[in-house]
This record gives C-alpha cells, structure tokens and sequence, in this order.
C-alpha cells in the first residue's frame, strides 16, 4: 500500500451575523476551513483540517511512494517541515485517519483507549454584557454540559470578574466555571502587554472566592517562572499551552510544574503522534490534559479520538457561542454537525478512523482558490 497523492483546499463561509471573538479586535465576517486529504492506491483518503500548512506545498513528494501506516516516519518529516515553515500538523491527523481506514478500527482503539466517548464543557467564545452572559450560561445549562468556559479580554479585568460573579449568582453551582484569561498570546495586531504575576494573581483572588475551576494563560507562554508561582500562590488550577508551537516547550510546561491543566491541539502541535505521547507524560505528572479545539468540527474529532484513546480526561473542549458560533457554522464540512447528548457526552462510536463523514456537494459549493 502506497500514499499516492496529497491535496489541500480552502472552503469559506460568510457569518451573517459576524462572530466577535473575545481574543480578536476584528470581527469574523467569514470562516474558512482548510483541508488536507492523502489518498492511497487502493482508493483510500484520509482527511485532516486546522491550519492551512503554509509551505507544504511542493513537499508532497516527500510522502509519495511511502507506506500511510509508517506513522512513526511521517511524524518525524512533518515535525520538520513544521518547524521550517509552519504548521503542517492536519498531515499527521490525516495520517491516522487512514492507519483507522486500514486497520478497520477508530483511532481511539489503535490508541489504546478503552471508552470511545469523551465528556465536554461548554467554551464560550465572545464578550458580552452580564446579563448576555448569564443567558448564555442558561443555555448552556440546558443543554446539559456540566461546565462553562468565560472568556476574559475587556479593557478593566475587573469588568471581567463582574460579569463572571453575575454569573456565578445566577447558575449557582448547577455549572462548574472555568475562565480564559486570553493572556498567553496575542493576535499579529494586538500589542497589549500580557499580565504580570502581581496582577494575575489579584485576579486569581477573585476566582477563589467565585469557585472558579481554572484559570486559563493568566501570563505570557514563556512566564515558567511565574507560573510555577502563580500555581503555588492560588488554589484556582493554572491552564495553559494551548498554541505553543513545539513539543519540547509542552514538555517543559508540565515537567517544570507550570501548569494544573495541559491544553494543546493536535492539529496545531505535535499531530495525534506526539500529543499521544506528552498526554501520557502529563498524566505521569498529574497534569490533566483537555486539548484546545476552537477550529473546525475535524479538529474537534480529532482531538477527541486522542482524548478518548490515552488522556481519559475530566472534559473536552466544545466550542458553544449562538448566534456567532454555532455547530452548524463550525462544521460546516461535515454531512451532520458533531453533537452532544443531553449529559455533555460525545459518542464517538466504531467507525475507522477518526469516524467523519464529508459533505462534499458543500465543499464542492464553498471551495475558493
């Protein structure tokens, strides 16, 4: 068996009305989701989805004529390709959906995993004025998550606390509370300056007292110093590690004792390959591992069948924002959105590979050169 050929797309959706994400100066006027697909000789593709692999192409040839199942090789040659020009990750997720294909299993079973299910939070991702917030926190309630994620990023991070107490008073404790403070990195036009220790650390005073369940990059990437700090200074767990580009820095944020909570994406760090391995590290630490999925529904499955197949973690990130972000929005690619049971619950079943299903009459509508 041999990968015979390797192509990417871009698909874009316009949002009507415009998603106005809290880490973003700019509203979202459209969505685009850009995907990879490796084909085999006996008829077989694999599809992966994240970011759109700037300098790839021209490389396929360094995965032609090979074996898909030499997972291991593939790995090695798009952690450099990676590293020389940028994310090539959505290559090793596509990887492992056709190893699944061939293999006639999921890819949490060739992890390893037992339970092919894997439990969500719900991850807001807008600001909004208090009672907007609590609305949402309503809804989110109803639809049966067990936990809700607030977004930090006004002006005044005491504006923040306010509208997160408002919603405290009104969920009670029918809703475990994380928040993203949105301090680890920036947009390319942002030029604010990233939290210090002493002010991630009032703010954390303030989550105590709210029973906040984490606290997500209260500082900047780099800080390990002052995280380890912040850790030992707040009963709030510290979260982190969501877009750090390399392996060798993931490893670094649990082995140093920087982080509670370890939250990267397979299809922006490390693929299935390595983040399989630094959720086993993590876990070795006493680290949970709940990976970041604000992408599309692939990189959302993709990153469930890791959870499920070796992190065994408490929740999964599902990104739950209406009007701005929907289901339907988000996957978009797919023949049915990825959805939740009445208990927060994602099934993810005994399909091969990562279990997706394309909608191709859309993708063949939305596809821009």
């Amino acid at each position: 068996m041999k990968i015979t050929r390797i192509t990417q797309t871009r698909h874009r959706i316009p949002l009507d009305p415009p998603f106005l994400p809290a880490w973003d100066t700019r509203p979202r006027t459209h969505f685009d989701v850009d995907l990879v697909r490796v084909e085999t000789d006996d008829g077989l593709v694999g599809v992966g989805s994240g970011d759109a692999m700037p300098g790839f192409a021209g490389n396929e040839d360094l995965f032609v004529g090979h074996d898909p199942r030499d997972l291991e090789r593939h790995f090695r040659i798009i952690e450099n390709l990676s590293f020389h020009y940028g994310r090539c990750w959505p290559l090793d997720v596509a990887m492992w959906d056709l190893a699944g294909q061939i293999a006639g299993q999921p890819v949490w079973r060739l992890l390893g995993g037992q339970i092919g299910r894997v439990h969500t939070y719900a991850s807001s991702g807008s600001l909004r004025a208090p009672a907007e917030l609590v609305e949402l926190a309503s809804q989110v309630a109803e639809a049966g998550f067990p936990a809700m994620k607030i977004r930090f990023q006004r002006p005044d991070w005491r504006d923040d606390v306010a509208a997160l107490a408002a919603v405290r008073t009104a969920v009670g404790d029918k809703l475990e509370l994380m928040v993203d403070c949105n301090q680890g990195w920036r947009m390319p036009w942002d030029a604010a300056e990233p939290w210090g220790l002493k002010e991630a650390l009032a703010v954390a005073r303030h989550l105590e007292e709210l029973d906040v369940y984490w606290m997500e990059e209260p500082l900047h990437r780099g800080a390990y110093d002052d995280m380890v700090a912040l850790r030992a200074a707040t009963d709030v767990r510290i979260a982190g590690g969501e877009m750090t580009r390399e392996l060798h820095e993931l490893r670094e944020l649990v082995t140093r004792g920087c982080l509670d909570v370890l939250q990267t994406d397979a299809v922006v760090t490390g693929g299935i390959t390595g983040l399989s391995r630094i959720a086993k590290l993590a876990k070795a630490h006493d680290v949970a591992f709940t990976p970041h999925t604000w992408g599309n529904g692939i990189g959302l499955l993709a990153n469930a069948q890791l959870t499920a197949g070796v992190a065994s973690s408490l929740y999964l990130e599902f990104p739950f924002d209406p009007p701005g972000w929907t289901v339907d929005r988000r996957d978009f690619p797919l023949r049915a959105p990825i959805a939740t049971d009445g208990d927060g619950w994602i099934t993810l079943g005994e399909a091969p590979g990562l279990g997706l299903e394309l909608d191709e009459d859309r993708l063949a509508k939305t596809r821009i050169a």
